[in-house]
């Protein structure tokens, strides 16, 4: 800590994060509560002053990396709105329609399309939401099950590539996000099984209808027709993989091809359809990026008190192996994720968390996995519980409606999260297969 700091790590805690819950309390958006429980430190501290939040707010918006937020953002809205995700749909039905509860069975493939488009958990459960939870209650799904799978489904937007926290954590923590691409993919197809395993037992149980099997026929045509949308995936990742272009550049690239499936391939959008687009973009990246800036000035204050420092070093002295730190930071983001938006989390809690990871060698990738998985978790978690918040809005209920399921549709999904922790291979094998180098 400075010489010259008028108040003590402990005492610049308090006032952090005591002003920052009680502004929650009180309903407060995460964005303004972050940026306010800054100001008493800068306006107290002599060596610091009011101007310097907004200082630090600017420095975390001049990044390039941060470019790709936006764009993946104006990906996943370009895709609902020029017909992509229609085809997507096709194509879910023709390969899990006739499995037990097919419509929800459907829901989850499509997100693990949408995911390796997006990025965006939440764009992923709006969309998902209008399409899905007014269709499963007509074809006889309880209501608190269609919003639950809805929401839960939604969050493997951030965990399979691309993903936005992880553009968000490579830039922040220098990891490689190529390398982090092709980790999250195995975990995110577990967690895809984990929650279709859960969608079975459910319609077994309950007697979910289930469609006719497609014909082989059907399933080709879909494939087809999926096959200019299914390709984005494979443009970005191995974009990245192969040097053709950064994270930020891939992001544009991505959405320089939807426009063009939207427009040219399906002519699906006209000019109304990509103003709508643009400005719902405009709305939720402007969300999104005003939360990194608050959260990084935050986050600087933590770094100029020592705070990460004082509040690891009981940590540091309880023995944990690997194994237990890996828990312990699933632990941290798992709570953290209920009361914070992911993206002030990896910048908040992500920085503190680093120093313990390495003390007992855990890979920087294997950290980060599990450290983004542990978070998209709190997406469906409340009081913050943004996918299930959105889900429930759709719905028109409230968030407590729908909690018993979706509780119940998180257990197995912790399980996989466990898996990791014990076996780092699990988000590691595909890195190392495909490009040891990055691992490095």
């Amino acid at each position: 800590m400075s010489s010259a700091a008028v108040f003590t790590s402990g005492e610049a805690a308090a006032i952090l994060f005591g002003v920052f819950f009680t502004l929650l309390i009180l309903r407060v958006p995460v964005a303004f509560a972050l940026g306010l429980a800054c100001l008493p430190l800068f306006y107290f501290e002599p060596r610091l002053g009011t101007m310097m939040l907004a200082q630090e707010t600017f420095n975390a918006y001049n990044s390039f990396i941060l470019l790709a937020v936006p764009f993946f953002l104006l990906t996943a809205n370009l895709m609902s709105v020029g017909g992509i995700t229609d085809r997507l749909v096709t194509l879910s039905r023709a390969v899990v329609g006739s499995w037990p509860g097919s419509l929800a069975q459907i829901n989850v493939v499509l997100s693990v399309f949408f995911a390796g488009i997006s990025g965006s958990s939440t764009a992923d459960a709006a969309s998902q939401s209008k399409i899905f939870i007014d269709a499963q209650t007509k074809e006889g799904y309880d209501l608190s099950f269609s919003i639950a799978i809805t929401a839960v489904s939604a969050v493997l937007a951030v965990v399979i590539p691309p993903s936005i926290l992880m553009i968000v954590w490579g830039g922040l923590i220098s990891t490689s996000i190529g390398a982090l691409y092709l980790a999250g993919v195995v975990p995110g197809l577990l967690i895809a099984g984990a929650q279709m395993a859960t969608v079975h037992v459910y319609a077994v149980r309950r007697g979910y209808p289930t469609y006719p099997r497609s014909t082989f026929r059907q399933l080709l045509c879909a494939v087809w027709v999926s096959i200019p949308a299914l390709m984005t995936p494979f443009i970005i990742v191995g974009g990245i993989l192969l040097g053709w272009f950064t994270a930020t550049e891939s992001a544009c690239v991505a959405v320089l091809y939807s426009a063009v499936l939207s427009i040219v391939v399906y002519r699906e959008m006209g000019a109304r359809g990509l103003y709508n687009a643009l400005l719902d973009t405009g709305k939720l990246a402007s969300v999104a990026l005003f939360c990194i800036g608050t959260a990084s000035a935050f986050g600087w204050l933590l770094a100029y008190y020592k705070i990460p420092q004082e509040l690891l070093a009981n940590v540091s002295t309880w023995g944990m192996g690997a194994i237990g730190v890996g828990f312990f930071i699933a632990f941290v983001f798992l709570v953290v994720g209920c009361f914070l938006d992911a993206i002030p989390a990896i910048i908040i809690v992500g920085t503190v968390l680093e120093p313990l990871a390495k003390s007992v060698d855990m890979h920087p990738v294997h950290f980060a996995i599990v450290s983004i998985v542990s978070l998209a978790f709190g997406l469906v978690t409340p009081p913050y519980g943004l996918c299930l918040m959105i889900s429930c809005a759709v719905a028109g209920v409230p968030l407590r409606f729908a909690l018993k399921d979706t509780m119940i549709m998180l257990v197995p999904m912790i399980l996989v999260l466990a898996a990791m922790i014990v076996w780092p291979e699990i988000p590691l094998f595909l890195p190392r297969l495909i490009a040891p180098d990055l691992l490095k």
